[in-house]
């Protein structure tokens, strides 16, 4: 999670004193109800935060719930940017944006994903909803501009977004001016007409100026509010307005600094003082400008400043925080800068000291750089590195990489330390190795012992940190080297960190076993991976990283099912969704239960519980992406293909499929399981063998390629395309090389111990033997297939293959421990062979809609296609298919499509 946030920041300003009222602006502010957007832009001094807080503050009842965030520059980062925006709406909306908070503390942070899930629980939200974003100008980030973007985009109708802002936004402004969906409000109206100009002079100024003095000034300020305040300040008590409003002209920066000289010099010397020292601060509150400026009474001034409408803005309705107007304070600090640059310093040393003492970190570090105090900062961010890291804060530690000094890293190997796995983090692999070099060289001796203690010259302020740098050390190079990918690498030096680990380094221990069950599992060696995940996920239990504890299970769960090991999945997975119900108490859901649920559907799929596979995937979409892990949107959408094929609706698993694979994200877990190859199979199901081949084409495959663990999926698709072929064709080249490959394969996963996929393997080459008339070495195969299947309760690996499997079912005869599992088989193959009806009959006609859609399965259309040719949904359609499907005794679209040519249903021709 992200560090303390500022409540200030969010909290809704009141309406300040002395403002003027201007009804023409609140008529055009009051047409934002019927638009999203209405965007303030002006520069600065135009009043444009006090127009909005006047504005708000007079809607008539019942007012919408208001959200304003105060931005600065230091939410120039996607992460910490939303975090405010939704940390605003949960003020006004109990409940809202949980999920989404979830989501943009994954790693990395799904900032979409967060804002669909936030769209979708505003659109929920009955009541009116105003956002206000003041200060827009100083976000850069176009990560930030697209979200908001998206955001726009997609606003519900009762949600109504106000920017301010000094300049345009890179926002599609231009789309949403033709839509009607914008309201403009800029500085041509924000300056003030003569007649406001004279109403504030006289009014909240207190002034009393003729009319061509009121004028005069309007004129040379051109209706610009920052400098009509000004000049009303420094003709307050002067006996001279009319010569001082002929005294002064220019651009509008000169107008403000001679208005501001004459403002500043007219202030009483300790209230002078008090507002240069306090202006590097962009936030005041009573006790930090005490700490800065060495003065009691801060609050008090504060107050006597905005009841004296000198630039001071208020931050909360409780007026404890306060900023100073962003044109004043810049004058103010080019003052301070002038008058004595030698103190800034010191004021900011203060002002650090004061957010460090108040847990306020970043500003702490950031006032410490303004000071030129590295040192002070480099301490700060050494102690504040673990919890920035569980707290995924990526971006902003990547910052601090940048801005401080090597020569200062150099020497501080906690922190060096900690900036290499940032760099990990974000993938900044450049400078890695170079910086571990530096940092072993410095707390290691010659002969090659790391030092107890830090050697004189370096600097240490986490102690109980620096215990754990060999370790460290070693870790991230096991994850340079599986970058790089050096499998054998990433084991040895993750298998070093483990040696090194400190007593207490749980949390060294579970990322180093992670890395080598990352490189036993590519290896294809899965007793050493679920070793090593299991040992990982018993560290991070201790240091209460569940979300991770899950993470690791999704990994545990995949091991046990190439194992052979069903109900062990199964029991892995159902662990690991009690110890997310018990930590969660019944609240928010723990990050990756969704994916828990998704896990046990996979399983429960391959042993044939169709039911309650669903079940478990409907599970999953209530609680929704952002109750997932960063594998769990394109891991659902494999799962869901799988149920839809095995109900026979072979489009829309398709579907899915491409679903998936558009939104692939392997977590840096190896892909031994290509979505594309899932692809391919599914193709060869809809008989479709030319865009098979294409895939096994671009992917470069042969049955006499070197195997690997890493390709098995896709050769065992191959065997499968190559035993199509035969089936298609009468190949028999295609059927030697499947035979071929099968048994180098089998071989393979054998010795590997991939007893799930020993039974696939099995499965093909029963079917292969069958295919060149080997019935007893089919029969051989498939009896030792079953065998394996029935302790974990196989059944879809046989039932998937049809017709040709339920004749070899049928024809086996079985000893007695394996019959009743013999019978689930045969049970789950029935009704899988050719139709036994006559050419011109039906038990069951099929209807006239039925007949289009048949129609239409016998082109190259997809079910969308179909569906829009029939102007029909794409739900209809595939109801349609699954009734055709069951009238005419199939599962596929290519044997429905046969079926109806052998009954004599196509082309066009119906039956009587």
């Amino acid at each position: 999670m992200v560090g303390p946030l500022l409540d200030s920041k969010t909290n809704v300003p009141g309406r300040r004193p002395g403002t003027l009222a201007r009804p023409r602006l609140g008529r055009r502010l009051g047409t934002s109800a019927t638009s999203a957007i209405t965007l303030v832009s002006a520069p600065a001094g135009f009043g444009k935060t006090t127009l909005l807080m006047q504005w708000l503050a007079d809607l008539p009842a019942p007012a919408p719930g208001l959200a304003w965030v105060s931005l600065d520059q230091g939410d120039d980062e996607p992460t910490l940017f939303w975090m405010y925006v939704i940390t605003a709406l949960r003020a006004r909306v109990e409940g809202l944006g949980a999920g989404a908070l979830a989501l943009l503390q994954s790693r990395p942070p799904r900032t979409e994903a967060a804002l669909t899930v936030l769209l979708n629980e505003l659109q929920a939200h009955d009541g009116e909803l105003v956002l206000v974003l003041d200060d827009y100008h100083v976000i850069d980030s176009q990560e930030i501009h697209d979200g908001m973007a998206f955001l726009l985009d997609h606003l519900p109708a009762q949600v109504h977004l106000v920017i301010a802002t000094r300049a345009d936004p890179p926002l599609p402004l231009a789309r949403h001016r033709v839509r009607g969906h914008l309201v403009e409000i800029r500085s041509a109206d924000l300056r003030f007409t003569e007649q406001e100009a004279a109403e504030y002079l006289s009014g909240p100024m207190g002034l009393a100026l003729n009319g061509s003095d009121v004028a005069m000034l309007a004129e040379r300020t051109e209706g610009w509010i920052a400098a009509l305040q000004l000049a009303g300040l420094s003709m307050q008590d002067r006996g001279d307005a009319s010569a001082f409003i002929a005294g002064f002209a220019g651009d509008d920066r000169y107008v403000v600094d001679y208005l501001a000289e004459e403002v500043l010099a007219r202030q009483p010397v300790d209230l002078r003082e008090f507002l240069l020292t306090t202006s590097i601060l962009d936030r005041l509150c009573g006790s930090l400008c005490e700490a800065v400026t060495g003065q009691s009474g801060g609050r008090a001034r504060l107050e006597s400043l905005e009841r004296a409408n000198l630039f001071v803005v208020p931050l909360d309705d409780r007026r404890q925080w306060y900023r100073y107007h962003h044109l004043f304070a810049d004058v103010l600090r080019a003052h301070l800068l002038e008058d004595d640059a030698s103190r800034l310093a010191e004021l900011h040393l203060r002002a650090s000291r004061w957010f460090e003492a108040a847990g306020q970190t970043s500003p702490a570090i950031n006032h410490a750089l303004s000071a030129g105090d590295v040192g002070r900062a480099a301490d700060l961010m050494e102690l504040a590195m673990p919890a920035m890291q569980q707290g995924r804060r990526e971006a902003e530690l990547a910052r601090w990489v940048r801005v401080l000094p090597d020569e200062v890293v150099q020497v501080r190997p906690v922190l060096g330390v900690a900036f290499v796995g940032v760099l990990a983090q974000v993938s900044q692999f450049d400078s890695v190795a170079e910086r571990l070099s530096g940092i072993e060289r410095s707390v290691r001796s010659d002969d090659g012992t790391w030092f107890a203690q830090p050697p004189p010259g370096l600097v240490v302020v986490d102690q109980e940190a620096y215990r754990s740098v060999p370790a460290a050390v070693e870790l991230y190079r096991a994850a340079l080297a599986l970058a790089h990918g050096d499998l054998t690498g990433t084991v040895t030096r993750a298998r070093e960190a483990l040696s090194l680990a400190p007593p207490h380094g749980d949390l060294v221990r579970a990322s180093a076993g992670a890395l080598a069950g990352l490189a036993s599992w590519a290896n294809g060696d899965l007793a050493a991976a679920h070793a090593a995940y299991t040992e990982s996920v018993a560290g991070l239990r201790n240091v209460g990283f569940l979300a991770d504890v899950l993470g690791c299970t999704i990994t545990l769960g995949d091991i046990c099912c190439t194992q052979g090991r069903l109900p062990d999945a199964v029991r892995t997975y159902q662990q690991a969704l009690d110890l997310a119900a018990r930590e969660s108490g019944g609240g928010e859901p723990l990050r990756g239960t969704a994916d828990m649920h998704v896990g046990l559907a996979g399983v429960l799929l391959e042993q044939d519980d169709v039911a309650a596979a669903a079940e478990h995937l409907a599970v999953s979409d209530r609680l929704g992406e952002h109750n997932g892990l960063p594998q769990n949107p394109y891991r659902r959408r494999v799962v869901e293909a799988r149920l839809r094929e095995v109900e026979g609706d072979l489009d829309a698993a398709l579907a899915l499929l491409d679903e998936a694979n558009r939104v692939y994200d392997g977590d840096y877990s190896p892909n031994v399981r290509p979505v594309p190859a899932m692809r391919a199979r599914l193709l060869l199901r809809r008989g479709e063998l030319g865009q098979a081949a294409a895939w096994a084409g671009e992917r470069q495959l042969s049955a006499d390629d070197e195997l690997s663990y890493l390709r098995e999926y896709e050769h065992v698709t191959l065997v499968r395309l190559l035993i199509a072929r035969h089936r298609g064709e009468r190949d028999d080249a295609a059927l030697d090389d499947a035979l071929r490959l099968l048994r180098r394969l089998l071989a393979a996963a054998e010795a590997g111990g991939r007893g799930g996929t020993v039974i696939e393997l099995l499965v093909l080459l029963a079917l292969a033997e069958h295919g060149r008339g080997e019935t007893s070495a089919a029969l051989a195969a498939l009896d030792r297939g079953v065998d394996l299947a029935q302790p974990p309760g196989y059944v879809r690996v046989f039932a998937d293959e049809g017709a040709p499997m339920a004749a070899l079912l049928r024809k086996l005869t079985k000893q007695a421990s394996a019959r009743g599992h013999l019978r689930r088989l045969q049970a789950s193959t029935a009704g899988t062979e050719p139709s036994p009806f006559g050419p011109t009959t039906l038990v069951d006609p099929l209807s006239e809609r039925e007949l289009d859609v048949l129609r239409l399965l016998g082109t190259d259309l997809g079910g969308p296609d179909i569906a829009r040719a029939l102007s029909v949904s794409l739900n209809t359609m595939r109801t349609h298919t699954k009734s055709i499907y069951t009238k005419l005794g199939v599962t596929s679209r290519r044997d429905a499509v046969r079926q109806a040519q052998a009954l004599d249903l196509l082309p066009g021709r119906r039956p009587s």
